[in-house]
């Protein structure tokens, strides 16, 4: 059986009982509205959704890495990407650990040859890999590189011989896929970054600072030069600096390579980071800080993206990176259960209000880190991210009052443009158990409202837990750590209505 006739087996489609069942993700004509707010750790206190308050778009950063089609096309997650629709793809570590797509050294095998010479290219597995992607909705960030290697000899991650003919594989590769040549496509994909965690030795670079400068300057140039329109950027800094306090602390790559493009002039229309942690907070606060750097240096309209980030259970890359066995699967297991889900939606809400232009979760596909496991079923991130997916689609923001920012559980409120649906997310990463006190205003005056709620946790995916209807607009839900929820209400109509 084709991978892709088993979408429904994995349960990520399939519809649940309730009285909004039609409220599916497929319909993108309603529009909600999104609000968000934290609560401090001691958070018996209620929230208040105010309907009446419209304050701003909803951005939607749930972008992931990598695309649908995994394990040599046996496992095709189309139809998942359809209904999560992730804004944007990046492609980096794409068939790890033994990527043949994507990287230069995958698409151009042989660079003693005329990177002019389109039959010096091998595009077909890549152009498969990328159509699939485009079929799905989703847009591309193309990284121009090598994936990481974790082996003890290295292979591709070394700076390249001639940076000149380095820059012409790369254009050759844009015009493929943005210009037709080659048996190409006009796929118009606008974000081409250039390497991957240089400063990360040897696994993704065996060469030095200045060389890797270097080559950075000379292809950005040859890239803006060739295709003015399209955004170029990089450098992909896996350890930009850290939080000490309230102040943040650049790391010397991150002001040498600053000083670089700034005195050699090469362009960076994006600026592009990554951050582990177990802290879901700590990548806005990390994101206000770069933006400040970015700004010192002189690269103020530089968009900001975060394009890799996931959960790190516990901080710590040990039983990755040295685990055997049990140590490493229950590493991984964390990573995509329970509580790497209220993380998910914890990050998705905090980054709204953040300077994070793009966003792009480490990743999409069944990698061990992915929203999705070995054999292409939906791990409990998944769910979270389908949460936060079905309010990232909808445009505009209300207020919500009450909460603490920083801490305890957030809360993210949405309704659609006439107010008569709305949508509340809750996600609770750590903490105390507590009552999930809710009082919606604004919304079904005079005629009360139908309310369905879904739970992910231990022990659901996205499943209906509760219904009912209120008059009073006053919701309450017992809610511990390691759970999201979403609430999806209508107001009440007809006979209803006139009961009432």
């Amino acid at each position: 059986m084709c991978a892709s006739d088993d979408n429904q087996a994995r349960g990520l489609s399939r519809s649940r009982p309730g009285c909004f069942a039609s409220l599916s993700m497929t319909r993108v004509g309603v529009c909600l509205c999104l609000v968000c707010a934290s609560f401090a750790a001691g958070w018996g206190a209620e929230f208040v959704v105010d309907c009446s308050q419209r304050i701003g778009t909803v951005r939607p950063l749930h972008g992931v890495n990598n695309g649908p089609l995994n394990e040599g096309e046996t496992i095709s997650l189309s139809a998942d990407y359809r209904e999560l629709g992730p804004p944007l793809a990046r492609l980096h570590d794409c068939e790890w650990p033994n990527p043949d797509v994507v990287d230069i050294h995958a698409v151009f095998p042989d660079m003693s040859k005329d990177p002019t010479v389109a039959e010096n290219y091998t595009f077909s597995r890549t152009d498969d890999y990328i159509q699939a992607i485009i079929e799905t909705g989703t847009g591309i960030v193309y990284r121009l590189g090598e994936s990481i290697e974790h082996s003890r000899r290295k292979y591709h991650v070394h700076p390249p011989q001639d940076v000149e003919k380095w820059a012409q594989v790369c254009l050759g590769i844009i015009r493929h896929y943005n210009e037709g040549w080659a048996n190409g496509f006009r796929h118009d994909i606008r974000y081409w970054e250039i390497w991957n965690e240089p400063e990360n030795r040897p696994s993704m670079w065996t060469g030095t600072d200045e060389q890797f400068f270097r080559m950075y300057a000379v292809a950005a140039r040859r890239i803006k030069e060739a295709f003015p329109e399209v955004k170029v950027g990089g450098p992909s800094i896996g350890a930009p600096g850290e939080m000490r306090g309230d102040s943040f602390e650049a790391s010397d790559f991150l002001k040498a390579f600053l000083v670089y493009c700034r005195e050699h002039q090469a362009p960076l229309d994006f600026f592009s980071w990554h951050t582990y942690t177990d802290d879901p907070w700590a990548y806005g606060r990390k994101a206000r800080a770069l933006r400040a750097v970015l700004d010192q240096y002189g690269f103020g309209g530089a968009e900001m993206h975060l394009n890799e980030w996931n959960y790190l259970p516990d901080n710590d890359w040990g039983p990755m990176l040295d685990g055997r066995g049990i140590v490493r699967q229950r590493w991984y297991e964390k990573m995509g259960g329970p509580g790497g889900a209220a993380f998910v939606a914890t990050v998705l809400v905090d980054l709204q209000d953040s300077p994070v232009d793009v966003a792009n979760y480490y990743c999409g596909d069944t990698n061990p880190f992915g929203l999705f496991n070995r054999f292409g079923a939906p791990k409990k991130t998944c769910y979270a991210m389908k949460a936060f997916s079905l309010l990232a689609r909808m445009p505009v923001r209300v207020r919500v009052l009450g909460g603490q920012a920083g801490e305890g559980p957030v809360v993210c409120a949405a309704m659609n443009l006439e107010a008569t649906e709305l949508a509340v997310l809750a996600a609770h990463y750590r903490g105390g158990d507590g009552q999930l006190r809710l009082r919606i205003d604004g919304f079904g005056r005079g005629r009360g409202f139908e309310w369905e709620m879904l739970r992910v946790d231990a022990d659901r995916d996205m499943e209906p837990v509760a219904a009912g209807a209120a008059d009073n607009g006053r919701i309450e839900a017992p809610f511990g750590p390691q759970a999201v929820i979403l609430l999806r209400c209508r107001v009440s109509t007809g006979a209803r209505a006139a009961a009432r």
